[in-house]
């Protein structure tokens, strides 16, 4: 990972150090090699198997439930060292810097989650004793969200030092993060249980509702996928019409997100508003292609049949089940909050939320993008345009949103086409196809 910050590169030194710290410091010659030698085995064979998830680029390592069953059978030097066999992953393409920071922070959480349970008396009961597992849940609990919430910080300190990942980000996704890795941890607290009197068998028993598990997550991942697909096939029905558009619907389903993010939307609401850009120019399939790519001015009768485009697309998908909120986007982008929108003539928080993110970054789209009527726009102009129509066309909320996460991110401009072109008339609200 070449490209990695110099602070980043700083963070991962010292996660592992402190790994390093951690394990020198104890006393391993208390663990029993075997159980060690089998559960390193198990969690090698789990991690390499991640469940992937809804989260942007998130995967969850199955390998969870091993680390857990290790506090409690090895106490914090032997759940050190099984999460430390996180760098001999499977994982293909793992870099070995990310193998180490893994394997490091596995190791820092697992002696975490030991002491914690040390500390709330669950090294007082005997895996296996009747009786056992409810007398050991309280302590175990809590070196389960001892160990998530370890995971989940160091993991977020390496993202955000390098850049990968916001603050805003990371706090919406951990919720999700912090649910899956608890319902795949509490999993240990059956394999410690079985373990006296199965050994290594209990991966038999365990592994069959982990890889269960896994595969419900790898269907809903899956399906996401074939949503996905649908929507851009959809959209290439309409760039196919009206070539000039190429990519104009992924950069506002892109900019949409910006905003939802800036502005706080949970997840399952940012996702909706995702499909709602990509589909919220959908009603061009009804507009006649000589309007579309007609290089002079519409006259009213074509104007009309333009302004009837977020009406069509309603109607085309409307019965697209999971689309549900961002219905009302693709019905409203063209909304103004002084009430002269269409095609409804909404005022202000009239127009659906979506509608009005959908809005900004549709019309900022437009305005950077080439046409056959106007050259591009170069971002800092379109920026102080959304500016002058914040009040009058557009939700201020969304329109500081907005610019503060192009600040943070960046725009992509049409291809072919540089942000930076010469300075164009801007764009008149109802023009924008």
């Amino acid at each position: 990972m070449p490209g990695l910050p110099r602070a980043a590169w700083l963070y991962v030194c010292v996660v592992i150090a402190l790994a390093a710290v951690l394990i020198g410091s104890s006393s391993p010659g208390d663990v029993d090699p075997h159980v060690l030698v089998a559960l390193v085995a198990l969690f090698v064979l789990c991690d390499s198997l991640p469940a992937r998830l809804n989260v942007e680029r998130a995967r969850m390592s199955l390998g969870f439930a091993v680390s857990l069953a290790s506090v409690v059978l090895l106490g914090p030097a032997g759940a050190a060292l099984v999460g430390l066999s996180a760098v001999a992953t499977g994982q293909r393409n793992v870099a070995l810097v990310k193998r180490l920071f893994n394997g490091a922070q596995f190791a820092v959480g697992g002696y975490a989650a030991g002491v914690v349970f040390g500390a709330l008396g669950g090294a007082r009961f005997e895996p296996g004793r009747a009786g056992w597992v409810w007398d050991a849940l309280g302590p175990f609990v809590g070196a389960l969200l001892t160990f998530v919430l370890v995971n989940l910080v160091l993991t977020s300190g390496a993202l955000l030092l390098s850049g990968e990942s916001e603050p805003g980000e990371l706090v919406r996704d951990s919720g999700q993060l912090a649910g899956v890795c608890v319902g795949y941890g509490m999993y240990g607290l059956l394999i410690a249980g079985l373990w006296p009197d199965l050994g290594p068998l209990v991966a038999v028993l365990v592994l069959l509702p982990l890889f269960v598990a896994r595969w419900a997550l790898e269907q809903t991942f899956g399906q996401r996928r074939a949503y996905d697909a649908t929507l851009a096939a959809l959209c290439q029905a309409v760039e196919t019409k009206d070539p000039a558009t190429r990519g104009h619907s992924e950069r506002v389903s892109r900019g949409a997100v910006m905003i939802a993010r800036q502005i706080g939307m949970r997840p399952e609401r940012v996702e909706a508003i995702r499909y709602a850009g990509m589909l919220h120019d959908i009603g061009k399939i009804g507009v006649p292609t000589k309007i579309l790519r007609k290089g002079g001015d519409l006259t009213d009768e074509e104007f009309a049949a333009v302004r009837l485009h977020p009406m069509r697309g309603l109607e085309i998908v409307r019965e697209i089940g999971f689309l549900d909120e961002a219905l009302a986007g693709i019905m409203h982008h063209h909304e103004k909050v002084n009430g002269r929108g269409y095609p409804m003539g909404l005022v202000g928080d009239e127009i659906p939320e979506f509608a009005r993110v959908i809005g900004v970054a549709d019309a900022f789209d437009v305005m950077t993008s080439a046409r056959p009527y106007k050259q591009p726009m170069p971002v800092g102009d379109a920026k102080r345009e959304l500016r002058r129509c914040a009040g009058t066309q557009f939700d201020p909320v969304m329109v500081e949103a907005f610019l503060r996460a192009l600040d943070a991110h960046g725009w992509e401009s049409q291809r072919g086409r540089p942000a930076d072109a010469p300075p164009a008339t801007p764009v008149e609200p109802g023009r924008q196809t």
